[in-house]
């Protein structure tokens, strides 16, 4: 089936449409629509009325203005769970670990623990092994304090009463500490880590979005203490807040 120029053109107002809709907060009209798509007015209800027919828009009698559909809310979440995290992330984790020169991952969370599902080695010839599929204690590198940070403060209580793995002398075990860590996590966009699982190993992460906006992963940047110093840390922040919001809009998450 070959589409002429009016049907391609009205599919496109039909994708605007809806995108401006997912963009808006809530619902909207179709005069604010139509002008915020240089539409005429009646192009726009037009295509409302056919877009509302096969689900993807609802309007609500009382206000009159549209708002997102079922049915598009059903392909959404058809299209996330298609997702592959893992391939999705490892073009950025190559240009991460090229970039900077350090073991780049990305972590998940599994049952209470940060586990490693993807990572690239920078060209240091003092490589830190392959941690693929390996976990760690959430408190105890960047990226699972990442992964704690957008948990409930109550998730975290439970954690800490269940008691909290010392893996060094500076790992974070006590409740308060560690709450005053992730509320600085938050605040920063970026997580540390300085020998807090292994004496020898520093890291920093940060969050990966979903398109709901919700922390579903971590990338992370680590390596050998004396390589991941204290000041390269701006630096080395900055690239793993860069990639980590490349893969978010990857994965549908609009940018911050």
């Amino acid at each position: 089936m070959t589409l002429d120029g009016n049907a391609v053109r009205s599919v496109d107002r039909a994708a605007a449409l809806l995108l401006a809709l997912g963009e808006s907060s809530g619902e909207a009209g179709v005069t604010e629509l139509a002008r915020r798509l240089g539409l005429h007015k009646s192009t726009a209800s037009r295509l409302l009325a056919t877009l509302q027919k096969r689900g993807l828009v609802e309007q609500d009698e009382e206000s009159g203005k549209y708002r997102l559909g079922l049915v598009v809310i059903r392909l959404a979440e058809r299209a996330e769970s298609t997702l592959d995290l893992r391939s999705i992330a490892m073009p950025e984790l190559d240009r991460l670990a090229r970039s900077t020169h350090e073991t780049t991952g990305l972590g998940i969370l599994h049952e209470d623990r940060f586990v490693t599902v993807a990572q690239a080695d920078g060209p240091n010839l003092v490589a830190v092994g392959d941690w693929t599929g390996r976990g760690a204690p959430l408190h105890s590198v960047a990226a699972g304090k990442v992964l704690l940070s957008s948990m409930a403060e109550r998730d975290v209580v439970r954690l800490v009463k269940r008691g909290l793995d010392r893996c060094t002398d500076r790992t974070i075990t006590q409740l308060e500490p560690l709450l005053e860590e992730l509320a600085r996590v938050r605040r920063r966009g970026f997580a540390t880590a300085f020998g807090e699982f292994d004496p020898a190993l520093n890291g920093v992460a940060a969050p990966v979005h979903d398109a709901r906006r919700q922390v579903i992963a971590a990338v992370d940047v680590w390596g050998p203490a004396y390589r991941v110093t204290p000041g390269r840390i701006p630096e080395l922040a900055q690239a793993a807040r860069e990639a980590a919001a490349a893969v978010s809009v990857r994965l549908g998450a609009t940018p911050a």
